[in-house]
């Protein structure tokens, strides 16, 4: 297995560090490359056939999401309802497994609802031994419940304390919109939490800001959910660890085009070749012309930086409380993690 290829997260006790993931430039890794939901932009979100797509186009890893039936199975399904995606009006907190498991996606090529034990059944087969698995752990179920059923973590400060209590083994990273609540876990009191933030916010100076403190501190850096090309190339300047996407295929295509280009012309007419398809890149994802598009893109990134602003303001209350009482309980309680 390559250092390419090698899961960005390790056990607690073993820190990340930049060396083990440089920035991109002069031959350093690029971004790991994460399917979103699996290959979502191909097949039904979250189902098997979504994962075996991603990986067979140029996943290194699957992005899913976690919820608990009523029997308390962990069952992969981005919302807390069936509506969307099964065209049923019903809680999954208010179904049971044997009937979840009857039930067909509304896209096409229908397909079930797997369980997390199904995807991690899948990945035991031999030759997908270096595909690793980000779970998105949802604040709709129980923390405690949702903890020790699924055995991942993290939704909110709260729940990493649960989660150094009850899985002090599995690394955390928080997945979010808000830099200002990010910033929480770039303390000393958080020294093993990694980060997965909503692309747009990392835009600017108060982005970079914040690349280079999680750069300095060892720690990872995934952005979600980046399907445009140009943004995926800003990914790859930028230096984050891993992408998350619902255009697997398309980022398989830039991530090759920019190694490539970093070694484009030194090898005679293979080099021309490559520096072909990177222009073949650049167009597709430049049509309008590149300085307009460029300007419309980054006033889109700054509005969402206003909106996520704008929410973390209103949710800060639920962000900063939920998972608490489960951390009163655990008072008293031995915690294996030393941190």
């Amino acid at each position: 297995m390559s250092a390419e290829e090698m899961p960005l997260l390790r056990e607690t006790g073993s820190p990340a560090s930049a060396d083990n993931n440089p920035p991109t430039g002069g031959g350093c890794q690029l971004p790991q490359n994460i399917g979103h939901r699996g290959y979502k932009a191909a097949f039904p979100e979250n189902t098997m056939a979504a994962f075996r797509g991603a990986v067979a186009a140029g996943a290194h890893a699957i992005e899913t999401d976690l919820h608990l039936s009523r029997d308390g199975v962990a069952v992969l399904s981005h919302d807390a309802t069936l509506k969307r995606c099964f065209g049923i009006d019903k809680k999954i907190a208010d179904c049971d497994w044997e009937y979840l498991r009857t039930l067909q996606t509304v896209q096409r090529p229908c397909q079930g609802m797997p369980r997390l034990a199904d995807l991690l059944e899948w990945l035991a087969q031999p030759g997908l031994e270096s595909v690793w698995v980000l779970l998105d752990i949802k604040l709709d179920d129980d923390p405690e419940l949702l903890l020790a059923a699924i055995a991942r973590a993290v939704g909110s400060e709260n729940y990493v304390h649960l989660a150094r209590a009850l899985l002090p083994s599995f690394p955390l990273a928080y997945i979010g919109f808000s830099l200002v609540y990010a910033k929480r876990f770039l303390s000393d009191a958080h020294p093993d939490v990694h980060f997965n933030l909503f692309q747009p916010v990392l835009v600017g100076p108060l982005g970079a800001r914040f690349r280079r403190e999680v750069r300095r501190r060892g720690r990872r850096l995934f952005v979600w959910t980046v399907n445009d090309e140009q943004w995926m190339r800003w990914s790859c300047r930028k230096g984050v660890d891993a992408v998350v996407t619902d255009e697997v295929g398309r980022f398989a295509d830039v991530r090759d085009g920019l190694d490539q280009e970093s070694v484009g012309g030194s090898d005679g007419g293979a080099g021309e070749g490559k520096m072909v398809a990177v222009a073949r890149n650049r167009r597709r994802g430049d049509v309008g012309g590149p300085l307009l598009r460029k300007v419309g893109l980054y006033v889109k990134a700054f509005v969402l930086q206003g909106a996520a602003l704008l929410f973390t303001v209103l949710l800060w209350h639920r962000l900063s409380t939920r998972g608490a009482m489960g951390r009163r309980r655990l008072k008293g309680k031995p915690v294996l993690d030393k941190t």
